[in-house]
């Protein structure tokens, strides 16, 4: 069994090596995403920075407010992008939590590289797709869509981790950064998980009562599947003596690098000891029901309920505001609850699902 974890997270490893090899090569396809990213930000349709995005014609509307803690630089980066890939009812949006000396560079780098490889990935596959006879894409479009999106984002966390290894001005041997990212994709999300960060739907129930749905799973080393993971990998899994309950991933024998998630870009020190960059994939059905989704990074979740997130924002009267209305109730919270320890970087997209009505 230890072997097999062994060679599961090499085998990992390796795929990003040799996939990486193959979509660096095909630089047509990520030339015009990237041709596509310059367009989309000359036209206003990409945010990368606190402030909203609210395009004519979208159902999406977006509020996005970063707040640097009290450890240094901000290391949180966020990203919005409507009319993804030139698709009038594609969004993406993704935010990124950065850590070690490097780590703002390392999440700026990631939030600069992901989407446009994401968008070349989707575009090969669903080419390559649609001229395999074994595939009936429209038999079940939901569940072929599905496997297309996951496939993509699997080949492009893939390249991503490994071109960061290769990056000659970005050391990421110590440093690292989380990666949570939605598509949105017309009443379909597709949600790409890497890390600590959380993302929370806001549905309403029979009643009529506004509840969270939390769509991702917070990856920390205390998830007995990630610890199992890492442990038989060699890497260690232990709390320090000052923070009992915060269970950290150590090198076999040496007290570093002592991080707090179990998923992450980069930290290469670690990466053969059971930390890795494998997304979970998931999707889900967006319905009159469902409000909003809240994408933030463990800032917000390490003091604010899922809740308290979604009373927070639904009562919000100007939607551009709910991301910055959050953080800053995350902040308040932070020294009611946390006042001996240094307040770890804010940062919150909402995304809000109806600013015109579904049919």
């Amino acid at each position: 069994m230890v072997e097999t974890m062994r060679q599961f997270s090499s085998m990992f490893n390796g795929l990003a090596r040799s996939i990486s090899g193959k979509i660096s090569g095909n630089g047509d396809g990520r030339e015009a995403a990237e041709a596509m990213a310059k367009n989309a930000k000359k036209n206003y349709l990409i945010l990368r920075s606190s402030g909203s995005v609210n395009v004519d014609g979208s159902n999406n509307l977006a509020s996005v407010f970063s707040k640097r803690g009290r450890k240094g630089v901000n290391q949180d980066c966020a990203i919005v992008w409507e009319e993804f890939g030139c698709q009038a009812d594609m969004l993406f949006c993704g935010i990124f939590d950065g850590h070690g000396p490097w780590g703002h560079f390392v999440a700026k780098k990631v939030r600069e590289s992901m989407p446009s490889s994401l968008l070349c990935n989707w575009q090969e596959t669903l080419a390559q797709a649609s001229l395999d006879p074994e595939i009936d894409l429209e038999s079940d479009k939901k569940h072929q869509r599905f496997h297309i999106w996951k496939h993509s984002y699997l080949r492009t966390c893939a390249a991503v981790d490994h071109e960061l290894e290769q990056h000659r001005k970005i050391d990421s041997f110590y440093s690292g950064t989380t990666a949570l990212t939605i598509v949105r994709q017309g009443d379909l999300i597709y949600v790409a998980n890497i890390g600590d960060s959380r993302a929370v739907l806001a549905t309403t129930s029979d009643d009529g009562n506004l509840v969270p749905v939390q769509l991702t799973i917070d990856f920390k080393p205390n998830l007995p599947q990630e610890a199992e993971r890492i442990v038989q990998c060699k890497g260690r899994v232990f709390c320090l003596h000052d923070e009992p309950g915060v269970r950290r991933v150590w090198l076999p024998d040496e007290e570093s690098p002592g991080l707090a998630m179990s998923r992450a870009f980069g930290d290469y020190c670690i990466k053969d000891y059971g930390l890795f960059w494998v997304p979970e994939v998931t999707q889900r059905h967006i319905t009159s029901r469902d409000q909003f989704v809240v994408l933030a990074t463990d800032g917000v979740w390490d003091v604010v309920s899922n809740q308290e997130a979604v009373q927070i924002v639904s009562s919000t009267p100007d939607k551009q505001k709910a991301a910055k209305r959050l953080v800053e109730y995350a902040v308040r919270a932070w020294k009611k609850k946390r006042k001996d320890i240094a307040m770890d970087d804010i940062s919150a997209i909402c995304l809000f699902f109806h600013s015109s009505p579904l049919s």
